[in-house]
Order: C-alpha cells, then sequence, then structure tokens
C-alpha cells in the first residue's frame, strides 16, 4: 500500500486540494493496496483554504512515513519557504520519494530548486511569470501534465485530476484508471493541452458525433479512415472534420491513432505480443506504423514501455 501525504499550507487552493483528496483519499475498498492517505502539515492549528474554509491537517515533521506527496497548490507571489518544509520536502525528493504538484503547486518545487533541467508545467495563467522567475527549469507549453524521473506535475484546475487519474494509470493498470475516470465524470485520458480547454465544451451528448465515437472504439482492430468516422455520422468529410474538431479539440487522424496507442498500452501491459502481433490487435498495417505512433505519442519505444511498466508493477508488490 503505497502512503500519500497531501500537503496542507495556510491559503492552499480549494479546488486542487479536493481534486488531491478525490484521488487518492477518497476509500475505494474494492481495489487492493489502494492508496494511504493523510492530509498533512507542517504549521499548528487549523488551516484557512480558500472561500474562507477551515481545515484541520495532521502536523507533522517529517515525510519519511510517506513514499508519495501532493503538493496542490503554492503562493505563486512568495519567496518565502519554512525552513522544515524546505528540508523535508528537498531529502524526500533526494531519497527517491515522488513529488506531485497541481496547478501552481510547481512554484514551490521550482523554488527549493528540484525542478532546474526538468520538464515542469503550471496554470497557462501563470507561465511567463514562471518562465522568467525560474529560467532553469525546462518549461513544457500547452500540456495538461508532465513527468519527468520522480517529479510530476499538472496544469491549471480540472488538469489536476487529469495528472491523477494518470498516477493512479501508472499505478495501477488502464482498467482501475478508467473506472475511477468514469465515477468521476470525466474522461480517462484527454487530449492535447491546455489551450483547447479555454472555448472547447467537455464532449458527449453530440448526437451522431458521440455514436460516430462509440463506433469506432469498438472497431480499434481494423484500419479505420478518417472516411469512414465521417461516413458512419452521415456527413461529408468537410463537415466532419469541422464538427469533430469544434467538440474535440483535436483532428480525427489524431484522436484515432490516440485510441488506438491507448488500447495498445493496455494489450502491452496484460499480454506478451510480438510486435506484429500487437500492430494487428491495433488496427495498424505494420509493427513499424505502429512503433513509429507509439513513440510519437507515448515518448518511448512499446518494448520500453512494457518493461518500465512490469517494474513498476514489482515495486508495487513490495509496499
Amino acid at each position: 500500500m503505497l502512503k500519500v501525504a497531501i500537503l496542507a499550507f495556510e491559503q492552499i487552493a480549494t479546488f486542487e486540494l479536493a481534486c488531491a483528496i478525490e484521488i487518492f483519499a477518497l476509500p475505494r475498498p474494492e481495489y487492493k493496496d489502494w492508496y494511504k492517505t493523510e492530509v498533512v502539515c507542517f504549521e499548528n492549528g487549523p488551516l484557512q483554504a480558500t472561500g474562507e474554509i477551515r481545515i484541520s491537517a495532521k502536523h507533522i515533521q517529517t515525510l519519511d512515513d510517506y513514499q508519495i506527496l501532493v503538493i496542490p497548490s503554492w503562493n505563486t507571489r512568495s519567496n518565502h519557504v519554512r525552513l522544515d518544509l524546505a528540508e523535508n520536502i528537498n531529502a524526500f525528493c533526494k531519497s527517491g520519494g515522488r513529488i506531485i504538484s497541481f496547478c501552481s503547486g510547481a512554484f514551490l518545487l521550482a523554488q527549493l530548486g528540484l525542478l532546474q533541467d526538468k520538464r515542469a508545467t503550471t496554470h497557462w495563467r501563470y507561465c511567463e511569470i514562471f518562465k522568467q522567475r525560474f529560467p532553469l527549469v525546462n518549461f513544457v507549453d500547452d500540456v495538461l501534465y508532465t513527468h519527468d524521473k520522480n517529479i510530476s506535475c499538472s496544469a491549471g484546475s480540472a488538469a489536476a485530476l487529469d495528472l491523477g487519474i494518470d498516477i493512479v494509470r501508472q499505478d495501477f493498470g488502464h482498467e482501475v484508471a478508467n473506472q475511477v475516470a468514469r465515477r468521476l465524470v470525466i474522461s480517462p485520458h484527454r487530449l492535447g493541452g491546455q489551450a483547447q480547454y479555454i472555448e472547447t465544451p467537455v464532449v458527449k451528448n453530440s448526437g451522431t458525433l458521440s455514436h460516430t465515437l462509440d463506433w469506432a472504439i469498438k472497431h480499434l482492430n481494423k484500419p479505420i479512415s478518417v472516411d469512414d468516422l465521417a461516413q458512419q455520422a452521415s456527413m461529408s468529410r468537410r463537415t466532419f472534420d469541422r464538427h469533430f474538431k469544434r467538440a474535440l479539440g483535436t483532428s480525427p487522424k489524431v484522436w484515432i491513432n490516440h485510441q488506438k496507442i491507448n488500447l495498445a498500452k493496455q494489450l502491452l501491459e496484460a499480454e506478451d505480443l510480438s510486435i506484429e502481433q500487437l500492430a494487428s490487435k491495433v488496427g495498424y498495417d505494420n509493427g513499424i506504423t505502429l512503433r513509429f505512433n507509439f513513440n510519437k505519442y507515448v515518448g518511448v519505444a512499446p518494448s520500453q514501455y512494457q518493461l518500465q511498466f512490469r517494474k513498476m508493477e514489482n515495486s508495487l508488490k513490495k509496499f
């Protein structure tokens, strides 16, 4: 069982704190060895969150008992960090503990020097000030979250849930992550970066398009083209492309590839398949095409992904 500490402090952002609690602290007895989570603080007395909400957290002096630390937010205008907090987080990171920051929480990690030469992101509102203050961070624009070694960062607000679901996916696999996402009434994996969510609504109840997406997911083992999707939706190719982009914020071709790669990831976690067998099961003509797209969308080769997943699975058994 992985022990998780959610860091609380004065004027913590209520929404991001709630996201961390929903993902990691909500009891889920149906899953074996689910996270054991505590909201902790290094300050005395009750704390006040945004909206004048008073919260009580477990007062601690060390993070030694935890394997994961979640930082829901941080003050983007302050350079002050308590010495005991700074020392504990630095020691936790150095010992290999996993750190997850939501939204402005990346500011705390950057102030402590933990993001130097690492990929990181934060809410689009804070991008420019973050880059100015922390030029040695490898800042990534327009993504929902980043992973770099033992540190993960999410973009603004609701992207905290996207990162949380991805952490669950890493720790417990696709099936559990999808179930948790469904209970949150969110997509198990949103496409693209933050920019598309400024004006793009959540997809569902979009009539013919919704049925078309369901059809495509059922036929991922076949070579589906965008023309096939347009035909299923009874639209011209031009009308379908426009409607799809407006609804999902991405192109039909990119969406199809994402679905095929997600299926490939699930199969890699569950089965031992050759690259050609895997390509056939996810509707690619050959292993070369699969390998190219897997590298493009996941960032590693299929064989490397499977190896990483199995290492993670074995490490979980130790807790």
